[in-house]
């Protein structure tokens, strides 16, 4: 039964990254059905912070639905922004604190596997979702990191169809990035 959630889990969340490529709205809804499976997965293979972080990213898939259906002018779409050097140091400062704290809560506290990397994918996770939500283009470019780092944990715990996964999303990191960066430039 797992690997069936995993495999749909994986399909509705490829087609969700690529349609936040394409800044298509439908890609909070698909979002939500990939990420209600892949939080049962996750805590089936005792990957906790993985868990958690899809329950966050349920709710983050309602807010960027939200969010992205609100136009600044009737008929256009939301505008994609950057940040400046200091914003982007001090949220890099926080996902290493967090990512810190976080393993180690989960070391000392849970029989979580990969206690350190799991809380990176997550707490990164965590900010790059709220970046994604609001069109920051360095979304893309946390979740290329992230991404590397999930392709080796869900490698490492037999889980192949979210490995394989996390490697189509970190070819799509390079689209969707590209493609931002164009549109912002149009």
């Amino acid at each position: 039964m797992m690997i069936v959630l995993e495999a749909l889990a994986a399909v509705t969340g490829l087609l969700s990254v690529y349609l936040v490529t394409k800044q298509n709205i439908w890609c909070w809804p698909i979002g939500l059905v990939s990420v209600a499976m892949a939080a049962v997965v996750f805590f089936d293979s005792f990957l906790y912070s993985d868990m958690i972080l899809h329950v966050y990213f349920f709710g983050m898939n309602v807010y960027g639905w939200i969010h992205w259906s609100k136009k600044p002018v009737e008929g256009e779409v939301l505008p994609i922004t950057t940040m400046n050097f200091a914003w982007n140091t001090f949220w890099i400062v926080v996902t290493a604190g967090g990512t810190i704290l976080w393993g180690y809560t989960m070391s000392k506290n849970t029989n979580a596997s990969f206690p350190y990397g799991d809380a990176f994918t997550t707490v990164g996770s965590l900010i790059a979702q709220w970046f994604m939500a609001q069109k920051k283009l360095e979304n893309w470019v946390y979740w290329f990191v992230i991404d590397i780092v999930a392709i080796s944990i869900y490698a490492l715990k037999g889980l192949y169809l979210f490995s394989g996964q996390y490697f189509i999303f970190l070819v799509l990191c390079v689209v969707g990035y590209r493609d931002w960066k164009k549109a912002m430039l149009d």
